[in-house]
């Protein structure tokens, strides 16, 4: 089972916007490229929503046959490790192993003289093709990295292992994630890393490091856009070397989390892949519930009075709701309106203070970052949300379909910032 070269993560918090993700997919697929849709939730967002992984499977399927969907698919157990992955087994076939839980804790030092002793070729200067530097590792970063990574790869290659014993081998997609921990791999430690996955046989398709910057929820990068071009390329070099080196699977590539609404580095992610011939795995998560409140508010009527009501709600309970985000947003306090001052708002101006549209002077990005992590405030309401989504479909669907094509899948795939330029 193998990922396509562009693939795209589809969050969707409650499983009612598949067709609309999907319709994205589709206007790719007619601009003459093919970005093959991953959907996933991890384990937290279902234990907060009170939904299962087999209803996303159930929602994608259902899409795949509405819209004649003939092209690969798949279905995220997204941020699994030993104690969450049972769940998922059945429905998946896609699998994020995170293990930045496991990075910085020790493996046994028998096991790092041991992978240490196996790669000599690790040490010295690498030349890596299509970048200008070498990469030079010295005996002791060689071993630091070790002790630093080492468990973690091993962690994950238990994981691996348990999930191919369920699910049988070749039959899912690996994912190795290391993007939620404290700093940025280098790609030294990314070559490191790479020969200790080869050297646990896991075959994973992509991996997710962290990058320099910040990649706060559903708004723009925050870092220097420069440096990050810098380090793409020189992680597609990596992985370029680490195909060849190692034997690792040839469609391995970079995965991107919290990857939605990045639109400053989304041109350096398309020049790294035309420069290197490969491709990335987009996750843009959240975005498509903030998209559902923007179609809620556009309606009016019912759907903008509920919009709002999910705001005060979240206004009031905003240290609980942000506790568990809080190294992925940045929320200025100064910059939240009083839910008194919202409810007086027209549609227009929920919408416009909400949607993510850089050039407009209403946009407000601690608005945007509370209510994407506000979707807890729309699970405890249950069928009243529900319902309403369901009664504003139309106006909702075109806006994820709008939202994840013309806002990430052109600028990041085909190079197309038109509809960010506006």
């Amino acid at each position: 089972m193998n990922l396509g070269t562009y693939s795209i993560g589809v969050g969707d918090r409650f499983a009612h916007q598949a067709k609309a993700q999907l319709e994205a997919c589709i206007l790719a697929q007619k601009a003459g490229l093919e970005v093959i849709p991953v959907w996933n939730k991890s384990n937290r967002e279902h234990t907060i929503i009170g939904s299962e992984p087999s209803a996303t499977r159930a929602a994608a399927d259902a899409a795949a046959k509405a819209l004649g969907w003939t092209r690969p698919y798949f279905c995220d157990a997204d941020h699994i490790n030993l104690s969450t992955v049972d769940r998922f087994l059945a429905p998946c076939d896609f699998f994020t192993i995170d293990v930045a839980d496991y990075i910085g804790k020790a493996a046994d030092p028998g096991s790092i003289d041991a992978f240490v002793s196996r790669h000599p070729e690790l040490v010295g200067v690498t030349n890596l093709e299509g970048v200008e530097s070498g990469i030079e590792i010295t005996p002791a970063l060689l071993r630091k990295t070790a002790e630093k990574f080492l468990f973690a790869v091993q962690e994950a290659a238990k994981i691996y292992r348990y999930i191919e014993s369920g699910k049988g081998k070749g039959n899912f997609v690996p994912e190795v994630s290391m993007d939620e921990t404290d700093s940025a791999q280098t790609p030294a430690e990314l070559l490191i890393i790479f020969a200790a996955i080869a050297d646990e046989g896991i075959p994973i398709q992509t991996i997710a490091p962290k990058f320099s910057g910040r990649f706060n929820k559903g708004v723009d990068y925050v870092g220097n856009a420069t440096q990050f071009a810098c380090e793409m390329a020189l992680d597609m070099a990596a992985i370029r070397h680490a195909i060849a080196q190692y034997g690792l699977p040839a469609n391995l590539k970079l995965s991107v989390h919290s990857g939605s609404d990045k639109f400053s580095i989304y041109p350096a992610i398309c020049a790294a892949m035309k420069d290197f011939s490969t491709g990335v795995h987009l996750k843009t998560a959240g975005t498509t519930w903030l998209e559902e409140i923007i179609g809620l508010a556009e309606s009016g009527g019912d759907g903008l009075a509920l919009a709002k009501e999910i705001y005060a709600e979240a206004f009031d309970h905003r240290a609980e709701l942000c506790a568990p985000y809080a190294t992925v947003i940045d929320i200025d306090p100064s910059k939240l309106s009083p839910p008194s001052d919202v409810a007086q708002w027209t549609s227009q101006q929920f919408t416009s203070a909400l949607r993510h549209d850089p050039h407009s002077p209403a946009y407000n990005p601690s608005f945007r970052q509370l209510l994407h992590v506000g979707f807890k405030v729309a699970a405890k309401m249950g069928g009243r949300y529900l319902d309403l989504l369901e009664a504003n479909e139309a106006v909702i669907a075109k806006n994820v379909t709008e939202n994840l094509y013309v806002r990430h899948i052109a600028p990041v795939f085909l190079g197309d910032q038109q509809g960010m330029d506006k």
